[in-house]
């Protein structure tokens, strides 16, 4: 297939305005991986926090009946 001046220079055109919105939208998938990166590490340390309340609650609310002081009819 013979291609003239103007349709490989046209081909070039097209080819480099795909590129462009190409690197754009890598640019932009790119971005939005970081912030989704960056959400988890925060639910992730909330999740670290709540969990580590919960031990706490559980630990309160199930002690060790051999650790209480005896009741006061004792």
């Amino acid at each position: 297939m013979q291609y003239g001046q103007d349709d490989l220079e046209q081909r070039l055109v097209e080819l480099e305005t795909r590129l462009a919105f190409q690197e754009q939208a890598l640019s932009e998938l790119s971005e939005a991986l970081a912030e989704a990166r960056l959400e988890r590490a925060r639910t992730d340390a909330i999740l670290q926090a709540v969990l580590a309340d919960l031990r706490g609650l559980r630990g309160a609310l199930y002690a060790d009946p051999g650790s209480e002081p005896p009741p006061p009819h004792y």
